[in-house]
């Protein structure tokens, strides 16, 4: 199993990277985890305009899933024709969502998407085995822990601390995890992880590596986020960027 950072800036595009996306490889088959803002760009240069197999959006905030409404221009308008409509897993509303980020009010993406509505629970997607369940983060957002071949990679979507993180966290192999807020100031509740979260989550699910993401660049420091979740977790840790490559 391989992991492709497209997209990692939290909240909004970074200077240095879209927003969330992550390609997830195995056997040939590629499963693209979010498709925020930008990373359509990233998609392209990484792995190929028509790289994903099928698309899980964990959330339907816009920088988890705004460039899914651009990829309908992509798969609808080829020149060579239409392509077959791709699987996206999606909390319920995506389907409506997309068409209106798209701009088509009384229309509908349908033709370019075959939906499945994400609920708490284990199902198939290509070679993997998927776990989704439901993260503490004000709109339905779901955390997703993959399976193959005796490999975990968990990623935490958004979320501030929650036991159904820890849940699908355990014991895996690679944790992306998200730590847009900084320790030490007065954070909003119910909504991120500060780095020390992250880090504790990771200790207390004992996972073998941490990568932190969606880091917000312009209100937040990288080094004082490492330098907390370091203090709650003294396993293998460091924040991912875009182009970055990991073996699961």
């Amino acid at each position: 199993m391989r992991l492709t950072v497209l997209g990692c800036a939290g909240s909004f595009p970074g200077p240095d990277s879209p927003c969330s996306a992550y390609l997830v490889e195995a056997e040939g088959f590629r499963l693209l985890v979010d498709f925020g803002s930008g990373a359509l760009s990233t998609l392209q240069r990484y792995a190929g305009l028509h790289a994903p197999d099928a698309i899980l959006l964990t959330h339907l905030h816009c920088d988890h899933m705004l460039d899914a409404a651009s990829y309908v221009v992509v798969r609808r308008y080829a020149p060579d024709g239409p392509y077959p409509a791709l699987p996206v897993y999606a909390p319920s509303g995506a389907p409506d969502r997309l068409a209106l980020a798209y701009g088509q009010e009384d229309s509908t993406v349908e033709d370019v998407y075959q939906f499945y509505g994400l609920q708490p629970g284990t199902f198939p997607i290509g070679p993997f085995t998927v776990t989704v369940d439901r993260m503490n983060h004000p709109i339905e957002t779901y955390g997703v822990r993959l399976e193959h071949d005796g490999r975990v990679l968990c990623y935490s979507s958004d979320t501030a601390p929650c036991e159904a993180l820890l849940r699908l966290a355990q014991d895996a192999d690679l944790f992306l995890c998200e730590a847009s807020y900084l320790d030490g100031v007065e954070n909003p509740p119910d909504l991120h992880l500060t780095g020390r979260e992250a880090g504790e989550a990771a200790t207390k699910a004992g996972v073998g590596r941490l990568l932190l993401t969606h880091l917000v660049a312009a209100w937040g420091s990288e080094a004082l986020t490492v330098e907390a979740a370091g203090t709650a977790y003294d396993g293998p840790l460091e924040v991912v960027r875009a182009g970055a490559c990991y073996d699961v």
